[in-house]
């Protein structure tokens, strides 16, 4: 048996769950560009994550999973429901039921089991959206790094769902719809603005938000020193931050161009600054990838004393583009 939705739309993304959640806007014929889902997610954030679970620190450019979906339903007053279960028959019914009735889900978990990825490494955080299914496969749509609209067999969704860990929840599963409230884009753009701006501003703990940047500086340089394979450690990061878009410049390049939207809505200078801000941010991300990417190929800590006065540098300027945004 085959059941695919009609008509279904994918949305060609570069972020996962913006890329998952935007394909569940479109067919409600919401259609907005990735870099303005991501400002309305209130998306930009920073942390550095280290515990003794993982193989090797975890640097991220966003806040934390789920919550930039939680963040776009609210400011476009939709519907958000969310299901977990520990069930994995159960997950499985919940899925199939709602795409039999036409609704295509936002599904949340750990891509190393993805057929169709090519690197194989462990990140509960993936979302993915669902739109069909089969006997054999989920048809699925991915960022398009991931090659879009992509398909997995049941059992390895199954696997990915369930895996536990590190960002990992319980099978989870999400639906958008409707409400009877409209949504005011101009009000909404500045009020996702605020919100991003002042969460960034005032982190809980001292490894996420622009303090986070800045006690990053520091820790690699630990890091380097402890490290069990300094090789693959530093280049699989690198490559994460740039090409899947955990922290290196694609957030940041993200926000300069919702930033730019807004502008162009808008007409609030400061828009204009921050934005031209952001595109300077952006390039100072992808030296320091690159750095951790010639300090993995070469074993040498200059290169992250590089990238460290580098993180010392954003997190000053991260800090006056937020103070900036706070004041539109």
């Amino acid at each position: 048996m085959k059941n695919i939705i009609k008509n279904f739309e994918q949305f060609d993304g570069q972020h996962c769950e913006t890329t998952a959640t935007g394909s569940l806007l479109n067919q409600l014929g919401i259609k907005l560009s990735e870099p303005m889902l991501f400002g309305l997610g209130e998306g930009l954030g920073f942390i550095f994550w280290n515990m003794k679970i993982m193989d090797f620190p975890f640097i991220g450019g966003r806040i934390k999973p789920d919550v930039v979906t939680q963040n776009i339903a609210r400011n476009l007053n939709l519907k958000l429901t969310v299901k977990e279960t520990s069930s994995i028959k159960k997950a499985w019914d919940d899925v199939k039921d709602s795409i039999d009735k036409e609704v295509a889900v936002g599904l949340k978990l750990d891509c190393y089991y993805l057929e169709y990825f090519t690197t194989k490494i462990h990140f509960a955080g993936h979302y993915v959206a669902m739109y069909g299914y089969d006997n054999e496969f989920a048809y699925l749509v991915d960022t398009m790094q991931q090659g879009g609209k992509t398909k997995t067999s049941l059992k390895s969704l199954e696997l990915a769902r369930n895996e536990k860990g590190p960002m990992s929840s319980g099978n989870l599963m999400y639906a958008i719809q409707k409400t009877e409230k409209n949504y005011n884009l101009k009000e909404s753009i500045l009020a996702a603005i605020k919100n991003n701006a002042n969460d960034y501003l005032n982190p809980p703990i001292k490894n996420i938000g622009y303090k986070g940047v800045l006690k990053t500086s520091v820790e690699i340089k630990k890091w380097f020193n402890t490290s069990k394979d300094i090789e693959k450690e530093f280049t699989t990061t690198a490559m994460l931050m740039e090409k899947a878009g955990t922290g290196g410049a694609l957030f940041r390049n993200l926000y300069r161009d919702f930033l730019k939207e807004s502008y162009d809505l808008l007409q609030i200078d400061q828009l204009n600054q921050a934005n031209k801000m952001f595109s300077d941010i952006a390039a100072e991300w992808t030296k320091v990838a690159n750095l951790f990417d010639n300090a993995g190929k070469t074993k040498d800590i200059k290169f992250i004393n590089q990238a460290s006065e580098i993180l010392v540098d954003l997190s000053e300027k991260e800090k006056k583009a937020m103070e900036l945004l706070t004041g539109i």
